[in-house]
């Protein structure tokens, strides 16, 4: 019985297979290649991403380019009006009579644009609250839940800051003034209810006084920038104007709730008119003019953040 030799496949047998049209060598053994397995290096780095899906992926506003430029340009209008204000309160400061707020910046604004240019500020800035406003409800689903739940409490504290600012515009534009705080707190303090809530949103001024003050001192607005290709001079100057700028914005807040307080104990709403009467009161005390200028250097610093910010925001 002679032996038959063994079938061993030849070299050129196993290329052939391997270079037939569709065909490699893992697919023929059922292992799928390596390029067609799911790429799991994002989600290994990014666990976010297992629990909320891609990011952007709840968000169509983000992707929306014309949405980017109105909130961009919102941001813009913001810087322009806090330089304007720090403006004006250099001129308190040094003996000008001006109203050294966001109503009387706006008036600046009418005075040396038109009313046309208010309305732009007033538009861009609503644009900013509603986006701050869905960022409050539904947004920084990329986080997780406890730090999601801060950031969402300072949407919502934005929400109020630039709503504030654009409702402004919008009385200005219309009516040429805007009556302001003291005329809110007259009318609350008339009410049997008044003076509680009078203090209680005094002390809520302070709060987010207080709030402001630890976002420039613990620099947390950095984790809303995006610096990506930015020089590391930019993005040190941004920090540092962006820190000087917060803790100037808190102490004007922060006299503004005190003297909202103050008015509420003494019944007099006089005291409590927003911005222009706060920087007055600091102007009339010892050492004040220099004190003044120096805030109103702060928060010059903070409208070139805002201008910086326009351009390096995550939107």
């Amino acid at each position: 019985m002679s032996k038959q030799p063994l079938s061993v496949p030849s070299t050129l047998a196993w290329n052939r297979a391997e270079t037939e049209p569709g065909q490699n060598r893992t697919q023929r053994s059922g292992i799928p290649a390596k390029s067609d397995l799911p790429d799991t290096r994002d989600i290994l780095l990014r666990p976010d991403l297992v629990e909320s899906g891609p990011l952007g992926k709840d968000r169509p506003m983000r992707d929306s380019k014309t949405f980017g430029l109105l909130a961009r340009g919102g941001l813009v209008c913001y810087a322009v009006v806090h330089l304007l204000v720090a403006w004006l309160a250099a001129q308190v400061a040094l003996g000008d009579k001006a109203k050294a707020d966001k109503a009387g910046a706006l008036q600046m604004v009418v005075a040396e644009g038109g009313a046309w240019l208010l309305w732009l500020i007033a538009a861009g800035l609503a644009v900013l609250a509603l986006w701050q406003l869905g960022e409050a409800i539904t947004g920084h689903r990329q986080v997780k839940t406890r730090r999601r739940t801060v950031r969402r409490i300072v949407s919502g504290i934005e929400v109020v800051l630039y709503g504030l600012v654009s409702y402004s515009a919008v009385k200005i534009a219309i009516a040429g003034a805007d009556d302001g705080q003291g005329s809110l707190v007259a009318g609350l303090l008339a009410e049997s209810y008044g003076q509680v809530l009078v203090t209680a949103a005094g002390v809520a001024v302070v709060a987010v006084a207080v709030f402001l003050a630890q976002r420039g001192f613990r620099k947390t607005f950095v984790r809303e920038l995006d610096f990506g290709g930015a020089s590391g001079t930019a993005r040190t100057t941004t920090i540092r104007l962006g820190q000087v700028g917060w803790i100037a914005l808190s102490a004007a807040y922060g006299t503004i709730g005190v003297l909202t307080v103050v008015a509420a104990v003494t019944f007099d709403p006089a005291k409590a008119s927003g911005l222009d009467v706060a920087l007055k009161t600091l102007s009339a005390q010892p050492y004040g003019g220099p004190m003044l200028l120096v805030l109103a250097a702060g928060i010059a610093a903070f409208g070139a953040f805002a201008l910086l910010d326009a351009r390096f925001r995550k939107i």
